[in-house]
């Protein structure tokens, strides 16, 4: 069985991941956690639509800035 994606927030504090809303999780499921930092990659893609950069153009961005 498929499960839904959810996408939030959390902050990392003495070693912990802390979600910044509750989760919608059974008592002991596992997950998978995908880390994405932000920063400049982080404001970048929040903007992406609005200014319709495609992914190719916030790679090359981010490249020259390295």
């Amino acid at each position: 069985m498929v499960k839904a994606m959810e996408v939030t927030e959390a902050v990392y504090e003495k070693g912990v991941l802390r979600p910044l809303k509750p989760l919608k999780l059974e008592e002991g499921e596992k997950v998978i956690v995908k880390i994405e930092r932000k920063g400049l990659l982080g404001i970048v893609k929040k903007y992406q639509n609005v200014f319709k950069f495609s992914e190719e153009d916030i790679e090359k961005f981010l490249e020259e800035r390295r």
